[in-house]
């Protein structure tokens, strides 16, 4: 299927939009920005120059991923949710040489109206809950909630909460899917993969 953009939408040249991904109403799309197929960018998004954003990716509405943000295959920003790319912004400072890189790794789940802060990397399959302020690195499969965000759990790839505990050891299945995860010394992963 053939990318769809709104006539409201501003593609810069230059950008790299792959094949069956949807660019809705007022969305911008700078010229720099590499996005990958499957995607979507709801309306009113902004998407940077310094920007790579991976396959199947569903952006929601009013949401912008500025310059230094990577977003690898699978990931959900939840409506309105915001990056940084700057710890100390002064409008008087120009501080565009010290961007803080930020990586969302593949599954990873961020909710509406969260906060990722410039610098950190979002675990695989990890889930930022609602209106959360991430501040710190988010491990594999975590679950983080509140101001500044805190672990509360684990998640399985399909976005059940898992019967683990915060630290430690220990086994679960996720319910939806039968999927085993097992956790070791903080780590979870899934049973499969802790094998190799």
């Amino acid at each position: 299927m053939a990318t769809q953009v709104h006539p409201s939408a501003i593609v810069d040249a230059g950008a790299q939009i792959g094949d069956s991904t949807r660019v809705w109403h007022f969305v911008h799309v700078s010229a720099g920005a590499r996005i990958g197929s499957g995607c979507s960018l709801g309306q009113g998004v902004y998407v940077g120059n310094d920007v790579a954003i991976g396959d199947n990716v569903k952006i929601q509405n009013n949401v912008s991923v500025y310059d230094a943000v990577t977003l690898e295959d699978d990931v959900f920003c939840g409506p309105s949710m915001v990056f940084t790319n700057v710890l100390n912004p002064r409008s008087a400072v120009v501080r565009k040489h010290e961007y803080r890189r930020t990586l969302v790794r593949r599954g990873a789940t961020l909710g509406a109206n969260c906060t990722i802060v410039c610098g950190t990397t979002i675990g695989r399959h990890a889930f930022v809950g609602a209106g959360a302020v991430v501040t710190h690195d988010v491990p594999d499969f975590a679950l983080v909630a509140g101001v500044p965000a805190r672990q509360i759990g684990w998640m399985s790839r399909h976005g059940e909460r898992l019967a683990l505990p915060l630290a430690g050891q220990g086994d679960a299945v996720c319910p939806a899917t039968a999927e085993a995860y097992v956790l070791r010394d903080g780590v979870c992963r899934l049973r499969d993969e802790a094998r190799t």
